[in-house]
């Protein structure tokens, strides 16, 4: 029987999870394990400085107090020992669009099964004035794992999904969108007269394009981008080899 394993950013008890679990049931055996709390915008980080607890909630359900890459690894290590054939990470409440999937602790959790070869998807919901609807995120991994399981996916790759609130198009092949970003940081004073910080949600000024996730949703159609570790920038590497740089035996 094939193995799914699902994580989540919003925490182990999330609806969202759930919601994700109960629509791939029928593909193979499901373990959840996830953050025991929130883990929101925590990026790709690793938990190296203090020990991890593990604690089972129900059958076949686990918490973990670190990261969702945390989860990852604890669940393939030490609860499932093997890999499993899919990953599934969300459904979060609210879009991980464009910039934002390099915060995202979602489409860290997805990015952790690509870097081990592990074919994984990352979905998130419109946030609606917090109301949310997980049902069109949960039937639309449902479609993509019943297409990944028939046609396997390039290794190191994963899909980043993001459905609009009510009614949709279908689905939208897309790209990152782009933004100008601006983080907005609040400065406040406590009871003790010394400042401290807030970061608040940023600024963001999408730019134009018509593939992009940000467009397709706007659109009303679910977005599905393929993503990948590799972070190289390619069309950069000729500029960097045509700097004036010193080599390295002269570099002191």
């Amino acid at each position: 029987m094939r193995s799914i394993l699902v994580t989540n950013d919003d925490g182990v008890h999330s609806e969202g999870i759930r919601a994700l679990a109960d629509a791939v049931a029928h593909l193979g055996e499901v373990t959840i394990v996830a953050p025991v709390q929130e883990a929101s915008a925590i990026g790709h980080a690793l938990t190296l400085r203090r020990p991890l607890r593990v604690d089972t909630v129900a059958p076949r359900i686990y918490s973990v107090d670190g990261t969702p890459t945390d989860c990852v690894n604890v669940a393939i290590t030490h609860v499932l020992r093997r890999k499993p054939d899919l990953i599934l990470s969300g459904i979060n409440k609210g879009w991980n669009l464009g910039d934002d999937v390099t915060y995202s602790g979602t489409v860290s959790g997805a990015l952790e099964g690509a870097l081990l070869g592990i074919p994984s998807m990352a979905l998130s919901t419109q946030r609606m004035r917090d109301e949310f609807e997980f049902g069109p995120s949960a039937r639309a991994a449902a479609l993509v794992a019943e297409q990944i399981f028939a046609r396997p996916m390039p290794k190191f790759t994963l899909l980043n999904i993001n459905t609009p609130f009510g009614a949709n198009k279908g689905f939208r092949v897309t790209v990152q969108a782009r933004r100008n970003h601006v983080t907005v940081v609040n400065q406040r004073i406590d009871p003790r007269k010394q400042a401290y910080y807030w970061i608040e949600e940023g600024e963001n000024h999408w730019e134009p394009h018509d593939r992009s996730d940000y467009q397709a949703v706007l659109d009303g159609y679910i977005s599905i981008t393929p993503l990948q570790p590799d972070m190289t920038a390619y069309d950069a590497l000729a500029y960097v080899e045509g700097l004036s740089l010193a080599s390295p035996s002269e570099v002191r």
